[in-house]
């Protein structure tokens, strides 16, 4: 008897495919990010799930959608499935933050957990949050499979504090690429990983896409 967490990251927005700062942002899907959401659905639809929680964001009530309408099932909207906020970064590049916030932005990519984005959030702020969510469904549930359809950083940081990884090294250790699933099942020993990253229910194009 146990239950099963699937991990859905959202397809991608303008900014995952410009590797852009998202976390509170909230940009629609592009039309590949539709077909990405589209692609779960289609693949996944026969399973039978217990439950599909999602973040309260556009990208992600989106990617949500297509299997909602699929096994006729409404999502449960949760804040602490939101991505990391990284405050004063949003929409910026990678190489203008490292620009503008230099100091900062060294300090958050040697240690996340403790230091964050420019009046942003830690890796222990998201960990606190989004773990919430995980009890109230093993609360909840004993079996099932069960949705959450989260952000690239949320999940990561999930999954570390899940398998006993750190979570200041979320960003190095697991990988999470738009549109891809990971999957957690909790049985007598604990959370197993079953699953990292999978993205066989894209196509080849799709997979192939640049961004994050």
């Amino acid at each position: 008897m146990s239950v099963t967490l699937y991990f859905l990251r959202h397809g991608q927005t303008e900014f995952s495919r410009e590797n852009a700062f998202c976390g509170r942002l909230d940009p629609q899907l592009t039309t590949d990010g539709v077909e990405m959401a589209e692609a779960f659905a289609q693949f996944y639809r026969s399973l039978p799930w217990t439950a599909i929680f999602s973040s309260p964001m556009q990208r992600t009530m989106a990617t949500a959608q297509p299997l909602c309408e699929a096994v006729g099932m409404q999502p449960e909207l949760w804040e602490g499935l939101k991505e990391i906020n990284y405050g004063k970064w949003e929409g910026q590049s990678v190489e203008t933050v490292s620009r503008d916030y230099h100091d900062d932005y060294l300090r958050w990519t040697a240690d996340p957990a403790w230091y964050a984005p420019t009046e942003g959030e830690t890796a222990r702020e998201i960990a606190a949050r989004s773990l919430l969510v995980i009890e109230e469904i093993k609360q909840r549930y004993t079996t099932g499979n069960v949705l959450l359809v989260s952000h690239k950083a949320t999940i990561r940081i999930m999954l570390c504090s899940l398998l006993g990884i750190d979570v200041g090294r979320f960003r190095f250790r697991l990988g999470c690429p738009v549109g891809s699933v990971s999957i957690v099942e909790f049985g007598s020993h604990g959370p197993l990983l079953k699953c990292l990253a999978d993205r066989l229910h894209l196509d080849e194009r799709l997979r192939s896409l640049p961004g994050t």
